[in-house]
């Protein structure tokens, strides 16, 4: 089949999806009030709560959500059960699950003073159920801090041509967010001159290729380090410093990835052939397991992510300037994250091999099972650049193999620091919001933040990306379940038609314990067993259910409510 012609029908399924469907949403459920005075501005500190440019709050908003989701989890989905399977769970799980739950979060955390979803948890369900929640997404973000940092660190040690712009795209967007918000200096003008400095650091890295010396010790270990060193700096600047204008760079990286992926996979028109991965492996996968749950699990931010709803009432809900862009950044940067994952599968469909000897211009192997097999530079990410590399080389000849490695590299690396600083903020908001005022120990955003690195860090050195990112899929998947039911309940309360989230919600949960379930009883009954892993997996499952038991009874309770309740419903009221 041709890979450009699968693309384009499913871009157009999206974007209806996104039209039609995103719409209703918008008028049957939110109903935006434009009038409304939001967190940012009714609450405005100048560290968290800051309104922001709406482009550059729609790049902070995606680079937070999508990070390295919307590529490793599509590859895996190829490469365990094929590119049909991926793509069939990308298209209906973004448009009908992952965007409501996205904008939803997002607006309901709005019209809540900013705060997080387990906060909104204490207030429409109970405390208990709060603090089980916080206790369940801290956990969770340890995994997507420990996942996306050993990826980071593996991309580095990979591709040393991206070490140079990684480490000067920081102090470049410091430097633009002091010039805009400090000076006046205009967005463009800034941008222009921030930009230049960046280009000039890839031309570095292109002709100088950082690479640790051996007398450092293992490459990739020092590199994680250093990327938790920088997550514990970057989670307490101030928004304006540093993560709205680097997530705001960086999201100008992964937008033009996507569209010179596009064009390139248009330009190629690449026929996914014999020798190519298939569209269907298997209901069973040797690595993978059983296609349900795991394929669901797997995909992961592509399809739905509970992350996104902890981006969105964690950090966007406090930078949102105007109700009306609740739908553009919210729904809308859940329909593109869809888009890069359906690219992202079909250049491994089409660029990648299942069989045969195949090789790049620059002499590394193009077989799928070799790339996720190498020794300390493989996995998806690696499978990804040379994907992407190939099939835009092939479509675009004039642009170099080498250049196109890079030019990913940074792409990929870049929304990894975003997300990794933005999981780390939102921890810390979990920690001082829900447990700070129990102890002073956790009231210090410095405290907070070094607990939650520490204990992140020690949990990747001992799982490992490949290990940790099955069970980092299914607590993520998990939290979209448990923020899907607060929703409901949310919804049911404010007199609001709650089946949006009730049935997506149903089978996030079903989907996700039993991933969880499943997991954990491979992990402690492997010949290699892993304890840890296999605890973790169960807890996760058992705090889920627990916010599950305490949430229902207060669901059926607000429908049996007749009055009017006190907090505003959305959209100011009707």
């Amino acid at each position: 089949m041709n890979s450009a012609l699968i693309a384009l029908v499913i871009l157009v399924l999206l974007y209806l999806g996104y039209r039609f469907y995103g719409t209703h949403i918008e008028r049957v459920v939110v109903q935006p009030d434009e009038a409304a005075e939001v967190p940012a501005i009714a609450q405005r500190d100048g560290v968290d709560f800051e309104p922001a440019k709406p482009l550059m709050l729609f790049g902070h908003h995606f680079t937070g959500i999508s990070g390295a989701g919307p590529i490793v989890g599509p590859i895996l989905a190829v490469a365990y059960f094929g590119w049909a399977a991926a793509l069939g769970w990308i298209v209906l799980g973004s448009i009908f699950i992952g965007a409501v739950h996205d904008y939803l979060a997002l607006m309901i955390s709005a019209r809540s003073e900013g705060r997080s979803i387990t906060e909104v948890c204490s207030r429409v369900v109970s405390r208990r159920a709060s603090i089980v929640f916080a206790v369940f997404v801290w956990l969770g973000m340890l995994l997507v801090i420990a996942v996306f940092a050993n990826l980071a660190a593996r991309t580095l040690v990979a591709v040393p041509q991206v070490v140079w712009p990684n480490l000067a795209l920081c102090p470049i967007a410091m430097l633009l967010g002091w010039a805009v918000y400090k000076r006046g200096v205009s967005l463009v003008w800034g941008s222009i001159v921030a930009f230049a400095l960046l280009i000039g650091s890839m031309v570095l890295g292109y002709y100088r290729p950082l690479t640790l010396p051996d007398s450092m010790g293992d490459p990739q270990t020092v590199w994680y380090i250093i990327v938790m060193l920088y997550c514990v700096a970057a989670a307490v600047a101030p928004v304006w410093l540093l993560l709205q204008p680097r997530d705001y760079m960086s999201s100008t990286f992964t937008f033009a990835g996507i569209l010179l992926g596009f064009i390139g996979l248009f330009a190629a028109a690449r026929v996914i052939g014999a020798e190519n991965p298939p569209a269907f492996v298997g209901a069973v996968s040797e690595k993978g397991g059983p296609i349900w749950p795991m394929l669901f699990i797997l995909v992961a931010c592509a399809a739905c992510s509970g992350f996104h709803a902890l981006v969105g009432s964690g950090t966007t809900s406090k930078q949102l300037p105007n109700e009306r862009y609740g739908r553009q950044i919210g729904y809308g940067s859940m329909i593109l994250e869809a888009a890069q994952g359906m690219l992202v599968a079909l250049l491994a469909a089409g660029g990648l091999y299942w069989v045969g000897t195949h090789v790049a211009p620059d002499g590394s192997t193009l077989v799928l099972s070799e790339i996720m097999a190498e020794e300390g530079g493989g996995w998806p990410s690696v499978a990804f650049i040379r994907s992407f590399a190939r099939v835009v080389n092939l479509g675009l000849p004039f642009i170099g193999f080498q250049a196109l490695v890079m030019f990913a590299g940074i792409a990929l690396n870049a929304t990894l620091l975003d997300t990794l600083d933005t999981c780390t903020r939102l921890a810390r908001f979990i920690l001082t919001e829900n447990f700070g005022k129990y102890t002073w120990v956790l009231q210090g955003r410095w405290l907070a933040t070094l607990i939650t690195v520490v204990l992140a860090t020690v949990l990747g050195l001992r799982g490992g990306a490949a290990k940790l990112w099955p069970v980092f899929g299914a607590a993520n998947q998990l939290i979209a379940a448990l923020a899907l039911l607060v929703i409901a309940v949310y919804l049911v309360g404010v007199r609001r038609p709650s089946i949006y989230a009730v049935i997506p919600g149903i089978i996030m949960l079903c989907t996700t314990v039993a991933a969880l379930l499943y997991q954990g009883y491979g992990f402690i009954t492997a010949e290699q067993s892993n304890w840890l892993l296999g605890l973790l997996s169960f807890a996760l499952a058992l705090l889920g259910l627990y916010v599950v038991a305490e949430a229902v009874p207060r669901f059926f309770e607000q429908q049996r409510a007749a009055v009017q309740p006190a907090e505003t419903p959305p959209g100011g009221g009707s």
